[in-house]
């Protein structure tokens, strides 16, 4: 199993892993010393007691088999005495098998001869007349002698006959492996050294150890010992077997004993397993605590790079934290204040969008239609709603619409304002929450499209009432303070911005104005001119939707329509109202008025992209135009337009040397001069409106056609 430690890189992990460790290895050190005593202890009392039971249970199991032993010999005398000792007694004539639990029997005459009675009893051991007295009371008399192996061997005698002590003693000589062969029956099987003291020991007990044990018993009738024979030690249990009153003979001690290392055999065990237990809980520690640190530290890791990618404004970064404790709980408010973070960026960024947009767009329309498509962002809501009151009608106003969700439609109509509707909004100048019946007429559209609420901010200017944005919603308004807020500020701005709009409207009302007058005052010069400029104007304009220019190009073509024969001012009226033809000379100083007009705009610098339509429009597409004869694409387009609609509108009026011509041949006459006076593309689309135009007017009678030839196109003007 692989182990990430990296995150031990941090100088954090690494002194709560060493705490760890140290809090680790001081209490399993501690407990391991603790324990391998207790259980030396508690093994070592566990064997003395052991040996206690041990040797209590087998004293009283020999003291059992010698009476035993006792009762078999009462059995046999009664058959012996039958018998006699001459005829060899069975082993089981007495319904005991009397081969186990005796070597031999025999019947001692009182010569001192032993009579076998069964089996074999060499030397049976001599009786004093003490014994001899003692056994005709009826009792037993055990003797011991020692064996040629070294073992003791032990002797029971009984009187044959205790009222007739002649007839001999019976003497049996005791199996001592029946005696002894109790170990299991005892409990002492893990037993290594059994001993029966008497006057010598009566098992075959190493002398060493025999020497030691005699030393140190005392006159108590248990006890326990300990000693050493070279480097083993002995643990040992003594108990004292009382046989004087029935057998007539010192006590025997029954000796057992073990050595240390034997009782402490499972110590062992415990010396192999107990360094492994405690290495597996040194290594369930150390797992424990790199599972621990990491789930602490990790989540720090993730927290602080969390805090890094904020810096870096990567808001959408999110801390992924699934430890179900306070780092949980720490992660969910690091994302939530990220994802507060965020939206209060984006909608600071949407805002300074928007602000610049609408600050820097000098159209009302402009301003609304940012408004409608970037005031989401700032502000969340089902509709955005724009109404824009009219300056000079103050009840008056438009009102634009459009769906929140990305695509939505956008709407557009006239609305009317109440004077109680006016009123309660500039009691409301920073904002207004509507819902149900409190809808306003100007909100119409809104309710109509299923709106049950709306956050409302007028917009002041002057004082005077310019403009409402609305908010709309389908169930109550859900947003904080700083939202609304928000919206405030970007209203703020949008008064600005509509009042730029609506200064920039004014000046441009203005300067058309003054356009106008110009053109009017260039054409009131002559009766034959009036409302030249404005018509040619016009019909270019016309010109150019239908190419596909756009509104900078139609600009330009407006204000060098209405500026195209400005230079006619430097021109005097004879020639202007001539009824003639014009002379070389007059004709000459006709052409200078292209030249003069591009002097008079020359100083203004809002007019210098109209000057090559002022001096250009009498240009031929061939060449063969003035003032400097230039041809083709070299030509501006605004020039070759009104160099179309100039001739169309002077064919078509009257003059001091000519009636209008009929448009038919006007429209020929243009049709004739394509590629060579006009530029071919003007001439398409002029074709094409002409034909819009006649699919459109009601039948009308054909002007008459003129007898005389058309003025030269250089002269129509």
């Amino acid at each position: 199993m692989k182990i990430d430690t990296t995150f031990l890189r941090s100088k954090v992990a690494r002194r709560i892993f060493g705490l760890f460790v140290l809090c680790a290895l001081l209490p399993i050190g501690a407990l391991a010393i603790l324990s391998f005593r207790q259980v030396t202890n508690q093994l070592t009392e566990d064997s003395q007691s052991r040996l206690r039971q041990a040797a209590r249970a087998m004293g009283t199991a020999i003291f059992e088999r010698l009476l035993l032993l006792e009762s078999q010999m009462k059995l046999v005398a009664p058959a012996v005495k039958e018998r006699g000792p001459a005829v060899q007694f069975h082993v089981t004539s007495v319904g005991e098998n009397l081969a186990e639990p005796f070597a031999g029997m025999a019947l001692v005459t009182g010569a001192g001869r032993a009579v076998p009675v069964f089996g074999s009893v060499q030397e049976p051991p001599a009786l004093t007349e003490a014994d001899r007295s003692y056994l005709a009371s009826d009792r037993s008399l055990l003797t011991t002698r020692p064996g040629p192996d070294g073992r003791a061997r032990i002797f029971m005698s009984r009187a044959l006959d205790p009222e007739d002590p002649r007839r001999g003693i019976l003497t049996a000589e005791i199996n001592t492996t029946y005696l002894w062969d109790i170990g299991e029956e005892s409990g002492s099987a893990r037993i290594t050294r059994f001993c029966v003291l008497d006057d010598f020991c009566t098992t075959n007990f190493p002398a060493a150890h025999l020497e030691k044990v005699a030393r140190r018993i005392t006159g108590s009738a248990v006890g326990q010992l300990e000693w050493s024979v070279g480097v083993t030690e002995y643990l040992a249990r003594y108990s004292s077997i009382f046989l004087q009153p029935i057998f007539r003979v010192p006590k025997w001690t029954v000796i057992l004993s073990e050595s240390r290392d034997e009782a402490l055999a499972a110590i062992g065990e415990f010396k192999k397993t107990f360094p492994l237990v405690v290495l597996l809980a040194l290594w369930i520690v150390l797992l424990l605590s790199v599972s621990q640190i990491r789930r602490s530290l990790v989540p720090l890791e993730k927290l602080r790079e969390g805090t890094g990618r904020i810096a870096k404004r990567e808001f959408d970064a999110r801390v992924t934290v699934t430890s179900g404790d306070e780092f949980q709980e720490l992660a969910e408010s690091f994302n939530f204040m990220a994802s507060r973070l965020g939206k209060q960026f984006r909608a600071l960024s949407t805002a300074a969008e928007i602000d610049q947009a609408v600050l820097g767009a000098l159209d009302a329309r402009k301003i609304v239609a940012t408004l409608l498509t970037r005031m989401r962002d700032v502000v969340p809501c089902d509709w955005v709603c724009v109404t824009l009151v009219d300056s000079q009608v103050t009840t008056r106003a438009r009102t634009f619409l459009r769906d929140g969700m990305p695509g939505g439609e956008t709407g557009e109509e006239v609305a009317q304002l109440l004077p109680d509707e006016v009123r309660r909004l500039q009691e409301h100048p920073d904002s207004l929450v509507v819902a149900g019946e409190e809808f306003p007429r100007y909100l119409t559209p809104l309710a109509r499209r299923g709106a049950f609420s709306a956050l409302i901010l007028p917009v002041f200017l002057k004082g005077k009432l310019s403009a409402m944005i609305a908010l709309g919603y389908r169930g109550a308004p859900v947003h904080a303070e700083e939202d609304v807020v928000q919206a405030r500020q970007l209203a703020d701005q949008v008064a600005a911005a509509l009042s730029n709009a609506r200064l920039i409207e004014e000046l441009e009302k203005l300067n058309l104005g003054t356009l106008q007058a110009l053109a009017r005052t260039i054409d009131a010069k002559s009766p034959w001119t009036a409302g030249h400029s404005e018509r040619v104007t016009d019909f270019a304009l016309r010109i150019g939707w239908v190419m596909g220019l756009g509104q900078k190009e139609i600009d330009l073509l407006h204000r060098g329509g209405l500026l195209h024969d400005i230079g006619k001012i430097g021109i005097s009226p004879d020639i202007l109202d001539k009824a003639g033809s014009l002379s070389g000379e007059e004709l000459q100083i006709m052409r200078q008025h292209v030249r003069i007009g591009a002097r008079i705009l020359e100083p203004i610098a809002a007019y210098a992209e109209a000057i090559p339509i002022v001096l250009q429009h009498h240009e031929r597409y061939d060449g063969n135009g003035y003032p400097d004869g230039v041809a083709g694409e070299a030509i501006s387009l605004g020039a070759r337009i009104f160099a179309l609609a100039d001739v169309y509108d002077a064919l078509n009026s009257d003059r001091p040397y000519r009636s209008a011509l009929p448009r038919e041949q006007v429209i020929e006459l243009i049709k004739q001069g394509s590629g060579r006076q006009f530029d071919p593309k003007v001439v398409d689309v002029f074709l094409k409106l002409i034909a819009v135009e006649d699919k459109g007017l009601a039948s009308e009678p054909s002007r008459p056609k003129e007898a005389r030839p058309p003025v030269p196109a250089s002269q129509d003007s």
